[in-house]
């Protein structure tokens, strides 16, 4: 007989369900399982589409879905270096749900990176997300980093969107990326994270990125590349020759497939399933992800 649906079930079978886990190897980047970082400490985490402040049936209580995700994040024996969360932070923007997300986020012992999805910038210009998050960019949303010899690009791609709805970079951040990749070798790993997809996965929901072709023909060269996206709240990955694109699912509430319903939106499941809809991907030692439910 299966188990009622309750807060404390549901978090039961969520496991590790606060994203991937990522190490370097040999100049690679590799997921990782969760009983891996037992042993080895993962390069950096990746959490997508928190959502703070919803309250619908889809899962009432994300906050304290959240809250025990990072709380068996925290336990590992060692923790990740980094954490990227791909975007919508808040349901709403609101300052008390930025406030809630910052508090639950500042338990994690490593360094944050965040860019935000459409619902952190419902007010347009985004004042609540760049007054938290966006000192590391001077407030322009997209910069870059190194880590462990990995170089990190953080995109925005929710503040000037196209026709049937898909993100998109513009023009001055497109020059700016083309002028970052500029120079560097081909050996080095690259990590970009954005909110919604950088290549097209749906486009009549505006599951994708307008200068997505752009964008993978600046990364071509590379042979390491790694591109995290969130948005949809569900696992989709895509290889092309030595780009690895993959989607995270999200620690709120689960989507619908693309194209399976009149659009996309918080998708209630029967209580029973919902543990599988807001799981986790078991990663192996590969580029390629290994995806289970946790039902």
């Amino acid at each position: 007989m299966t188990e009622p649906f309750s807060r404390r079930n549901t978090l039961k079978c969520l496991g590790l369900s606060a994203g991937t886990l990522f190490t370097l190897s040999g100049g690679i980047l590799t997921t990782m399982d969760p009983a891996e970082a037992q042993t080895q400490a993962p390069l950096f985490l990746q959490i997508s589409d928190t959502h703070i402040g919803f309250n619908k049936e889809a899962n009432p209580d994300v906050a304290g879905t959240l809250r025990q995700a990072l709380d068996k994040v925290g336990a590992l024996p060692r923790p990740p270096a980094l954490i990227l969360h791909t975007g919508d932070v808040t349901h709403l923007s609101r300052a008390a749900e930025f406030d809630t997300a910052n508090q639950l986020l500042s338990q994690l012992k490593g360094e944050l990176h965040v860019v935000p999805g459409e619902h952190d910038v419902t007010d347009g210009p985004g004042t609540e997300f760049f007054a938290r998050f966006g000192k590391p960019s001077g407030n322009r949303g997209y910069y870059s980093f190194d880590h462990q010899g990995v170089h990190f690009i953080a995109l925005i791609n929710v503040m000037n969107f196209k026709p049937n709805g898909l993100g998109a970079l513009g023009d001055d951040q497109l020059a700016w990326l083309k002028d970052d990749l500029a120079g560097r070798s081909a050996s080095q790993p690259i990590v970009v994270f954005a909110h919604m997809p950088l290549w097209t996965i749906y486009q009549p929901w505006g599951w994708g990125t307008a200068e997505g072709e752009q964008i993978a023909g600046m990364l071509r060269r590379f042979g390491s590349v790694t591109v995290l996206n969130g948005h949809i709240h569900q696992i989709v990955q895509k290889v092309e020759g030595n780009i690895h694109f993959h989607t995270a699912r999200s620690t709120a509430y689960p989507q619908p497939q693309a194209g399976n319903g009149p659009g996309p939106g918080p998708l209630v499941v029967p209580p029973a399933e919902l543990p599988g809809m807001l799981g986790v991907t078991m990663a192996a030692r590969s580029l390629a992800l290994t995806d289970s439910t946790l039902a």
